[in-house]
C-alpha cells in the first residue's frame, strides 16, 4: 500500500472533489426550490395541491435514491423513446444533479413545512392585515423567519447531500469515488485511494459542519440582539 500514489494523482483527487462539490451545490439548489414548493404545497388550503405535494414527498422518500439515479438516467431514455421515437444519452453529470436534487426536494419539503408552521399564526393574520395575499405574505414574511429556524437541517441535509453524491459514480460521473475506484484499479490497490478520499470526505462535511453552526450562532445573536433593542427599558 504506497500512500504516495495519493500525491502523484492529487490533481485528479482535487478534480473529483470540485466534481463532488458542484453536484452537491447543484442538488441543493433545485433541492430548496422543489421543498419550497412542496412544503407550502403541504399546506395549502387547496386539496389538489396537498395532494401532489404529499404524493410526490411519499414517493421519492420511499423509494432507495440509487434506484432514483438509474431512473433517470436509463429509465427515463427509454420513456422518452416510447414517447417521441427519438433516442438521447442523458449527461451524467447533470443526470446526478437532478436526481439527487429531486431526492433533496422531498426531505426539505418537510423541514421548510415544520418551519413554517413554527411561526405564530399571529404573523400571517397581520400580514394579511396590512392588506398581502396569501402568497406575498408567505413568501415576504413567513418564510424570512422560518429560515433562521430551518439552517441546522438544512445545514445537515448539504452535509448528507455531499456523501449521497458518491452513488452517482455508478453511473460514471466522475466525482470522489469515481475517481478512487479509477486509480484502485489502476493500480491494482484500493486502500491508499479510498482512505484519501475518506479524508477530503471528512474535511468537506467537518468543514461545512462548523460553517453552519457559525452561521445559526450569528443569526442566533443577531435576533437577540434586536429583540433586547425593542425591549422596554426596566426604570424600576
Amino acid at each position: 500500500m504506497d500512500f504516495s500514489l495519493l500525491f502523484k494523482h492529487q490533481d485528479m483527487l482535487l478534480h473529483g472533489a470540485w466534481i463532488t462539490l458542484q453536484v452537491t451545490f447543484g442538488a441543493l439548489a433545485l433541492g430548496l426550490v422543489l421543498g419550497i414548493l412542496a412544503g407550502t404545497g403541504r399546506i395549502s388550503r387547496r386539496v389538489q395541491i396537498r395532494v401532489i405535494a404529499d404524493a410526490y414527498i411519499q414517493v421519492i422518500r420511499g423509494t432507495p435514491m440509487l434506484l432514483q439515479i438509474f431512473f433517470f438516467y436509463l429509465g427515463f431514455p427509454q420513456l422518452y423513446m416510447l414517447a417521441t421515437g427519438e433516442g438521447f444519452t442523458p449527461d451524467p453529470l447533470i443526470t446526478g444533479i437532478v436526481a439527487l436534487g429531486i431526492n433533496s426536494g422531498a426531505y426539505n419539503a418537510e423541514i421548510i413545512r415544520a418551519g413554517i408552521q413554527s411561526i405564530n399564526k399571529g404573523q400571517m393574520e397581520a400580514a394579511r392585515g396590512t392588506g398581502l395575499s396569501h402568497t406575498q405574505a408567505m413568501f415576504h414574511v413567513i418564510l424570512p423567519q422560518a429560515l433562521k429556524r430551518m439552517i441546522p437541517p438544512l445545514g445537515n441535509e448539504l452535509i448528507v447531500l455531499l456523501k449521497d453524491s458518491s452513488l452517482i459514480s455508478t453511473i460514471g460521473v466522475a466525482e470522489l469515488m469515481f475517481t478512487a475506484k479509477v486509480l484502485g484499479a489502476r493500480y491494482y490497490t484500493y486502500v491508499p485511494f479510498l482512505v484519501g478520499v475518506g479524508c477530503i470526505y471528512l474535511v468537506l462535511t467537518f468543514g461545512f459542519s462548523r460553517l453552519f453552526n457559525a452561521l445559526e450562532r450569528k443569526l442566533s445573536s443577531g435576533s437577540g440582539a434586536r429583540e433586547n433593542k425593542g425591549a422596554v427599558p426596566d426604570l424600576g
